[in-house]
């Protein structure tokens, strides 16, 4: 008889019962593995024998998931997806290719401080070759699980489903204002300067991690910011604010962009924004190691901070 065990490492009859708790219907699964409805509903049923408990509930021509089928659909993606994973690996180390490190980033983390925050892999693998890719934020758990990225960056601290997440780094933030702005001719802002001002935002509070992020180091410093959302996406953060009046919080260094468009100034005892790494659950690549072994503080110029401070 086919033990436990067994039942967890067949990928094949996993994938089976993936397909069909996505549809919760027998049919539209084997079409969609193209396989016949007779092979998948054995399948399931080979799989509620070994494993000793029911996954699905039927109800006439309908079905649904138990609370057992529930807790199989719900770690049985991560499992398929570090089995792709595993097998993409195999194939690299049977063509003896060369260690490479996808990291996939959001917008919101800048082609520097990738560099930056891959520091620890680099020094730990220094022959190995890493490539950097910008990606929107809702295409970067896509990315990984596909194979197109070995890790995503993002601003975040929760962890989306499917993927096993950890706070990497911390940036610290400056301001950007164009140079038409008040505060362009200032040396150094603080975070009162900006009560009353307009802060720019690259996604809708409630709906962007960053955005809440953001409004809620305005709201630590005592004031309820204005706030409009950028309706250009994909560019330097730093280009939000050219030809506008508002103010947005960068990671670049201080000095003037864009053709003196724009102006990144300080900010005294600076905020500091989480960097987080998202990758497969079930799998941590090797070149992966030395980045969630250390903490990185990436502190631009004469913004670098060495420790973590408090209130973020």
């Amino acid at each position: 008889m086919t033990n436990m065990s067994d039942a967890y490492l067949d990928t094949h009859r996993l994938r089976q019962f993936m397909a069909v708790a996505e549809h919760l219907n027998i049919t539209r699964a084997a079409e969609q593995l193209q396989l016949t409805q007779q092979a998948v509903s054995s399948t399931i049923k080979t799989l509620e024998r070994d494993l000793r408990v029911p996954l699905l509930s039927r109800n006439g021509r309908s079905i649904a998931l138990t609370p057992a089928g529930k807790v199989l659909r719900d770690g049985g993606l991560p499992i398929l997806d570090a089995t792709e994973a595993l097998a993409r690996a195999t194939r690299a180390a049977a063509a003896c290719e060369r260690d490479h490190l996808i990291i996939a980033h959001t917008p919101a983390i800048s082609s520097d401080e990738v560099f930056d925050i891959s520091e620890p892999i680099r020094r730990a693998f220094p022959q190995a070759s890493l490539t950097a890719r910008q990606c929107f934020p809702d295409e970067l758990v896509p990315a990984i699980r596909e194979g197109a990225a070995t890790v995503g960056l993002r601003r975040g601290t929760t962890t989306p489903r499917n993927v096993a997440a950890a706070v990497v780094a911390y940036t610290v933030l400056n301001i950007a204002v164009s140079a038409a702005h008040p505060l362009a001719a200032k040396e150094l802002v603080t975070m009162h300067d900006l009560a009353g001002e307009s802060l720019i935002l690259w996604g809708p509070p409630g709906e962007s991690f960053y955005s809440d992020f953001l409004m809620a180091v305005c709201r630590r410093a005592g004031f309820e910011p204005k706030s409009v959302v950028n309706h250009i996406q994909g560019t330097a953060p730093t280009t939000a604010v050219i030809g506008n009046d508002h103010f947005a919080f960068v990671t670049a260094e201080p000095g003037v962009y864009h053709h003196g468009q724009a102006v990144v100034i300080p900010i005294q005892d600076p905020p500091m924004a989480p960097v987080q790494a998202l990758w497969l659950r079930h799998t941590t690549p090797p070149l992966l190691h030395p980045l969630l072994d250390s903490e990185v503080h990436v502190g631009e110029g004469r913004n670098a901070c060495p420790t973590r401070p408090d209130k973020v």
